[in-house]
């Protein structure tokens, strides 16, 4: 009998989807045998063909949106935003295509011409994320379709069903069952399917671990395009705020969307020392007022459950460990309910406490560290080794300019929370954050590789140095 995965509703608990462990040669196979066909088509024909996708997306929004909250936690609002993020993003990468890969002819000598045009690599894997398990995966699959290749993907264990609905909506709108294979499984799929000899090249969004992993083993193979995606240790400075309210807001928007599992969620506030009271009072004050809830809950929560207990419990532990190295709860991190994974949004000052880990805290914990001047400051902000997002609230405009120049992170906002990116730009970091392969509007780039071309419409071939004059007889 065929090994299957089940998915479970974090929030009730309940049985939500099953589906057979798949095969990854059997995918990459199948899919490498679609690639011609689809890459043959016009980049036009292509594109018309995401466009009934996203219009066959956008007539499901409300059942795609349902399922999505069912098997993540997440309230019913957030998950019908990141339905139209998966719509939004066929027309962002349309434009991306002809913006970042278009085709260009330059005039050279003699009347001929150097052409610029761009190849897609053949087959592409994509390894997607539970915390968007159709927006994350989406921003890569529908720029990679659109450059000619075909896609194996295999989304996480933890949110398959969301997955496998993504992919029906692809070969309902007319991409080939071929050219869009979907691998159900687990970590081990996962390996197997980053280690095919089959794929031309991964696009990861995931843990700076996993992601290490998969650098190291496509080490070997410098032929294949890897784009890593992957989390940060966020800093947002407040500095002479003006607007408590306002920060306040945007601090906690930062900090406990989604449950604080965004990768680009804020961990760690920034503030100058003595000054810093009457921000955190409001900060208190805001989550006081957040409802934490199952997803379809009237009214709507602020933020549902995290992943599943696993997570609870490891990010319960990481909790205790920042108060026994030191740190000082302001609002303690609560399990309401031990056999479920809600966890309340908490605060706490890690100031005086030693030895930190750099870690993602991938939960809605906030660790408030206090410093003594805005240098001090800057170089708390960059205290890691990662470098995805960071935001100034408040300052100076000299201030934000040296807070521009001087951190480190591929995401730097002023007034603005550190998550909600747009999709028009590129989405990227730096450190263990990434592999310099920024998605979103620059998905274009790693999903087609330039070739360039010198031609000519008649044959010219002359050597004009270091040849016998042909008159001259040798003695």
């Amino acid at each position: 009998m065929a090994e299957k995965l089940v998915s479970t509703e974090p929030a009730t608990g309940a049985e939500l989807w099953s589906g057979a462990v798949g095969d990854a040669a059997a995918e990459v196979a199948a899919a490498r045998a679609a690639w011609p066909e689809w890459a043959a088509h016009s980049v036009a024909y292509r594109i018309e063909t995401l466009r009934r996708f996203a219009n066959i997306v956008r007539a499901r929004t409300d059942d795609f949106a349902a399922l999505i909250s069912r098997e993540t936690g997440k309230p019913l609002w957030e998950t019908k935003t990141e339905v139209g993020a998966v719509i939004n993003k066929v027309e962002i990468s349309v434009n991306a295509y002809a913006d970042r890969t278009p085709q260009k002819k330059l005039e050279a000598n003699l009347g001929n011409k150097v052409a610029v045009r761009h190849k897609p690599h053949g087959v592409l894997a994509v390894l997607g994320p539970f915390n968007f398990p159709a927006h994350l995966p989406n921003g890569h699959i529908v720029p990679a379709l659109i450059a000619g290749n075909a896609v194996v993907f295999k989304p996480s264990e933890k949110t398959p069903a969301s997955g496998a609905f993504l992919v029906d909506c692809y070969h309902d709108a007319g991409v080939p069952k071929g050219a869009v294979r979907l691998l159900i499984g687990g970590p081990e799929q996962g390996k197997a399917l980053a280690s095919q000899p089959g794929i031309d090249g991964l696009l990861f969004t995931g843990s700076a671990r996993a992601g290490s992993a998969l650098h190291k083993q496509f080490a070997d193979t410098p032929g294949k395009i890897l784009a890593l995606e992957l989390g940060g240790n966020n800093p947002i400075v407040a500095w002479n705020v003006k607007d408590l309210d306002a920060a306040a807001a945007i601090i906690a928007q930062s900090a406990f969307l989604s449950a604080g599992q965004r990768c680009t969620a804020v961990r760690r506030l920034i503030v100058e020392d003595g000054k810093h009271e009457p921000l955190i009072e409001k900060i208190v004050k805001l989550v006081d007022r957040m409802i934490v809830g199952e997803p379809f809950a009237d009214p709507q929560p602020f933020m549902g459950c995290v992943i599943d207990n696993a997570s609870a419990d490891h990010l319960q532990e990481q909790w205790v460990a920042l108060m026994m190295k030191g740190g000082r709860p302001i609002i303690r991190l609560e399990r309401p309910d031990d056999g479920k994974p809600f966890l309340t949004p908490a605060l706490i000052d890690v100031t005086d406490a030693k030895d930190l880990p750099d870690e993602e805290m991938f939960g809605p914990v906030l660790q408030i560290i206090r410093v003594k001047d805005f240098d001090q400051a800057i170089d708390e902000a960059n205290n890691t080794r990662f470098g995805l997002a960071a935001s100034l609230l408040g300052g100076s405009p000299e201030q934000y300019d040296k807070f521009w120049a001087n951190i480190r992170a591929g995401v730097i906002n002023w007034n603005k929370p550190t998550n909600g990116a747009p999709s028009t730009a590129p989405f990227g970091g730096v450190g263990m954050s990434g592999n310099h392969r920024p998605s979103a509007f620059y998905a274009a780039d790693y999903c087609a590789y330039p070739v360039t071309s010198s031609e000519s419409d008649k044959l010219r071939g002359t050597i004009g140095e270091g040849l016998r004059d042909p008159n001259l007889q040798e003695d």
